[in-house]
């Protein structure tokens, strides 16, 4: 089944995932050390592997806790790791989030609080604002991952039900000098957006948050919205002295990794085009105009004549109407296949770089110029699936998943439209 082709997306993918893994990107940022203690803390995906990179390159004495998914553990000597629920969190994110702040609050004027932030941190780091319960966030993170809302989005809503988030952890290291290492997973590379900005300062208000839930028609509970409705204890703004002593510092971002597999296709004699790192919309929808690109490129040499390879990134959205298994990577993949309709000489792959598309344990899914065959012969419908935001299970028939496992790392989402000359 076109080996060669699955091949070379696989190996695009994989390229990807290299570039941004910690062991080889975190060395190269870490601060001198400090007169006094060397603390780090962090949360995300990626902050286990990071804090392993840290250990392993680092000259003195160390000491620290790091909050990770479940399953996205590394072996660490000094560094304290726990594993906590990542989309939504559990108590022993809470309780570990609990911990992260008072040990940022411990350091003084003469430490180092090295935090290490990646995607997944705005879950794992769950430190509800004080009148809040875990329940109340629990419930509100689940409205907004079905309301089809963006990531930037829903992390406006949680810094202002968090006691961590929004800039607030780093305000609460001063006057320690703080330095983040951040492994970028959103369109543009916001550090205010990556894990909910702990150590960034906030510019979105809690009228802000209140506008989301309005627009995505959410009701939280009552006292979630008692606390928005007072508005009170705002998160850190631009200027503010507590954070004077911050410096972020991006070590990996989504842009990085698509030019890695941009090598990899040049070295195969097919030429990429870079369609941007910060892909945003509805999972269908882009999947639709990822075909019409393709199918121009296919019959009219436009954007650019075959042999290419159209790559993004960025991180799409799925509003959810059926009872599937969803996954946003799965979603724009039969998107793809369906407006393709069986097109000849079209491949793609899309995956989530952390080796895990919505809540399954598989990153995402290949599909080739007859997927829409190989599903009849089967009896598996691509339309039915789409509309019942079911693509894992489509993907699972075929036995066309990619499966990863945990990377370790986390920049976001990667696509690849390959596209051969017609023989």
């Amino acid at each position: 089944m076109a080996t060669r082709q699955r091949d070379l997306l696989r190996a695009m993918f994989d390229a990807a995932v290299d570039a941004a893994l910690p062991e080889k990107v975190v060395p190269r940022h870490l601060p001198a050390p400090p007169k006094g203690r060397t603390i780090v803390l962090g949360a995300g995906k990626a902050s286990a592997a990071m804090a392993k990179a840290v250990e392993e390159n680092w000259p003195g004495p160390i000491e620290g806790l790091i909050i990770t998914r479940y399953g996205h553990g590394a072996p660490c000597e000094r560094i304290e790791i726990v594993e906590a629920s990542h989309p939504v969190p559990d108590a022993a994110g809470h309780a570990a989030a609990a911990r992260v702040l008072k040990l940022a609050e411990s350091a003084g004027p003469d430490d180092l609080v090295l935090f290490l932030i990646s995607g997944g941190g705005s879950a794992l780091l769950a430190l509800p604002a004080a009148g809040l319960t875990l329940e109340d966030k629990q419930r509100v993170n689940k409205a907004l991952l079905a309301s089809g809302a963006d990531i930037g989005q829903m992390n406006v809503v949680r810094k202002h039900l968090s006691a961590i988030k929004g800039g607030r952890l780093g305000a609460a290291a001063y006057p320690a000098k703080v330095v983040s290492l951040l492994i970028s997973d959103v369109p543009g590379d916001d550090p205010s957006v990556i894990a909910s900005g702990p150590t960034v300062p906030d510019p979105s208000t809690f009228e802000d948050a209140r506008a989301v839930l309005r627009r995505y028609n959410i009701t939280p509970s009552d006292a979630v919205q008692r606390h928005l409705d007072r508005g009170e204890d705002e998160t850190p703004k631009p200027g503010d002295p507590r954070l004077a002593n911050v410096t972020n510092i991006m070590i990996a971002t989504p842009q990085f990794s698509l030019e890695a597999a941009a090598k990899i296709a040049r070295d195969a004699g097919v030429t990429p085009l870079l369609l941007g790192d910060a892909l945003e919309g509805e999972a269908t929808e882009v999947g639709k105009i990822m075909a019409g690109i393709a199918l121009s490129a296919a019959a009219h040499g436009h954007p650019l004549p075959a042999p290419c390879v159209l790559l993004s990134g960025g991180e799409t959205t799925v509003t959810v109407k059926g009872e599937g298994r969803g996954g946003r990577n799965v979603e724009f993949l039969l998107s793809t296949v369906v407006a393709l309709n069986g097109a000849e000489g079209i491949w793609g792959i899309a995956g989530d770089t952390d080796g895990i598309d919505g809540a399954e344990e598989v990153a995402g899914a290949i599909f080739t110029p007859d997927t829409l065959t190989r599903a009849a012969e089967r009896s598996v419908n691509a339309k039915a699936c789409l509309a019942d935001n079911n693509g894992h299970g489509f993907f699972e028939a075929l036995d066309d998943q990619v499966i990863t496992g945990p990377t370790l790392t986390n920049v976001n989402d990667f696509r690849a439209i390959l596209i051969e000359k017609a023989e």
